[in-house]
């Protein structure tokens, strides 16, 4: 595979319009909106604008810069996703209203489609090999600089590894937020 640079990944509209997203990586590479299995993106939000709907998909975010904002889902749960690189998970269909702390921010995100996958976001910053199995899909530098089988990764760039081939190192100070997906079988 070969490494994806985020800024050649074009600015699309989210699914309601009220926003811009760059799509990473979506599967199959043939999905669109309402029907791909997994899918991988970064979020621009700039404004208090409601989440997209998503009905029968798991969603896991993390932010990447900026301030962040508070996200008030219609279960009455709230979250301040004002941390950076740590993923909260909720699940599509629910309506998400945000309230922003500051400025713009950006903001991973993994989709999964509930009926046919299972999977997480998940952080890795330790210096050094880190160990690529099968329920590895894509692994995006959020921080440093992270060698591949495939060349060397810097911010905003992320890979689609080739299962249990694939190698993956991380440099000091380096972190990585990694899409792990699992099939149900269906």
């Amino acid at each position: 595979m070969t490494i994806i640079h985020l800024r050649e990944c074009p600015a699309l509209p989210w699914k309601n319009g009220m926003g811009r997203t760059r799509e990473l990586a979506i599967y199959p590479s043939s999905a669109g909106m309402d029907d791909f299995i997994w899918r991988v993106s970064v979020a621009e939000v700039d404004s208090a604008a409601p989440f997209s709907s998503f009905a029968g998909v798991d969603r896991h975010i993390a932010l990447l810069e900026g301030a962040g904002f508070t996200m008030t889902l219609d279960d009455g749960r709230s979250h301040a996703l004002t941390m950076p690189f740590a993923p909260f998970a909720f699940p599509g269909e629910a309506a998400v209203t945000i309230a922003l702390h500051g400025g713009p921010t950006r903001d991973f995100n993994l989709m999964l489609r509930r009926s046919k996958v299972r999977g997480e976001l998940v952080t890795w910053e330790d210096a050094g090999r880190q160990v690529v199995d099968d329920a590895v899909a894509l692994i995006y530098c959020a921080r440093g600089q992270i060698d591949t089988s495939d060349g060397r990764m810097q911010p905003s760039d992320a890979w689609l590894p080739t299962p249990l081939t694939g190698r993956v190192t991380l440099g000091p100070g380096a972190l990585a937020l990694v899409a792990r997906v699992q099939s149900l079988g269906n």
